[in-house]
């Protein structure tokens, strides 16, 4: 159901990271069962921000709340009620697709029966049924991606976090990985974050950063006609004008 979903409220984040100021008095609302975009270029304070909501980080000033139906929640909860798919290769590559599913099944906690059934349906999802055997180290970089994607499926999670799910890999791979993530709308929130511009208007809701600053939020194409640009890039150039 959506309105089990979770919603994040961030309001007047700050993190410092050495001498930079990674996020300054950022924010932000991410409605629960919409995929949002968090886009910007590298430095942007795309990771740091993900990384405070899910209590990766510390924050120096500033709030993150989770709500569901319209109740605010401790973070204990939301800890088991969410997901986490990093940038950086998190997986072994010396074990196969269904060892990985397996691994994780055990870490969830997830009954026989329910394994059985919700790994061949998001192996199926994914095309990765095939090479459940292949081991991830020997997978392509959109398969790597797609892997990931499922492991942390498997315990149905309310809230998923993707720090930049498709750098690196084939336009064709993007496309399958966009695909996916649209497919979990209904039941899961997703926040994603990318530093490709293009992406920015595939998301229902985008929000965009730029030198731990926000600049704006809101759907895409609103953003579009409201800095009167055709593309996100141009966004960007009138912000640092």
């Amino acid at each position: 159901m959506k309105n089990n979903l979770l919603s994040v409220r961030v309001k007047n984040a700050a993190k410092k990271m050495g001498k930079n100021q990674a996020l300054d008095n950022v924010s932000l609302f991410f409605d629960e069962s919409l995929v949002h975009g968090i886009i910007g270029p590298n430095g942007a304070g795309k990771t740091t921000l993900i990384r405070l909501m899910i209590n990766l980080l510390k924050i120096d000033r500033g709030s993150v709340k989770y709500y569901s139906g319209g109740k605010e929640l401790d973070f204990a909860f939301v800890k088991e009620q969410s997901a986490y798919f990093p940038q950086e290769q998190s997986l072994y590559s010396d074990l196969s697709c269904i060892e990985h599913l397996e691994f994780f099944a055990r870490l969830y906690n997830i009954s026989s029966a329910d394994f059985m059934r919700r790994s061949r349906n998001l192996l199926e999802l994914t095309g990765l049924l095939k090479f459940s055997d292949r081991k991830a180290g020997n997978l392509s970089g959109g398969m790597y991606k797609k892997l990931g994607l499922v492991c942390v499926l498997l315990n149905r999670p309310k809230i998923l976090f993707l720090d930049e799910p498709t750098i690196g890999v084939d336009p064709l791979s993007r496309r399958e990985l966009w695909d996916l993530v649209y497919g979990l709308s209904n039941e899961t929130t997703v926040i994603l974050s990318t530093s490709y511009m293009d992406e920015a208007v595939k998301c229902a809701k985008t929000h965009i950063l730029n030198e731990g600053k926000s600049i704006a939020s809101g759907n895409p194409q609103e953003l579009l006609e409201q800095f009167k640009v055709k593309n996100f890039e141009d966004i960007f150039l009138k912000s640092i004008a």
